[in-house]
């Protein structure tokens, strides 16, 4: 069977137990199609990028599901029809990640990077030269010697 990352934002405004309920709910959706959820995240109330329905912040929940077409089209259908969910979106993936998901994992693990090394130069081997280097590398060429080997 394929495998799917489903996530959904519930309204703001119900509790987190009422956000499991509808866990449960639509796990088992999954399972009546012969599918299963694999795991479950829960990621918090956060800010939405805009209004959705009048709401500012909303539950985001991630589900991995491993389950076939019908079951995945059925589960989208009944959060169409659902007043609290806000918006959900389903991909399919080839495998699923070890470990928590980038979102479940804290900000300061999730920050790997300075700014400062935002951009490194792929390394040739070759030190990068000044412009003094540069000039050295050159023979000084005059007006005069341009001149003679053009004559020639």
């Amino acid at each position: 069977m394929p495998f799917y990352e489903h996530v959904f934002i519930a309204r703001q405004d119900i509790s987190s137990a009422q956000v499991d309920g509808l866990v449960e709910t639509f796990t088992g959706l999954i399972e009546a199609d012969g599918g299963k959820i694999v795991n479950t995240e829960y990621w918090g109330l956060k800010n939405l990028a805009y209004r959705i329905k009048k709401n500012r912040k909303g539950h985001y929940v991630m589900l991995n599901i491993d389950s076939p077409v019908g079951g995945i089209n059925e589960l989208e259908r009944n959060e169409r029809l659902h007043e609290d969910v806000l918006r959900y979106l389903t991909l399919r993936v080839d495998e699923f990640e070890e470990g928590p998901s980038i979102m479940a994992r804290g900000r300061k693990e999730r920050s790997g990077r300075d700014r400062d090394d935002s951009y490194r130069a792929p390394d040739t081997g070759d030190e990068p030269k000044t412009a003094a280097a540069a000039s050295d590398d050159k023979p000084a060429a005059n007006a005069s010697e341009t001149v003679k080997e053009s004559a020639e």
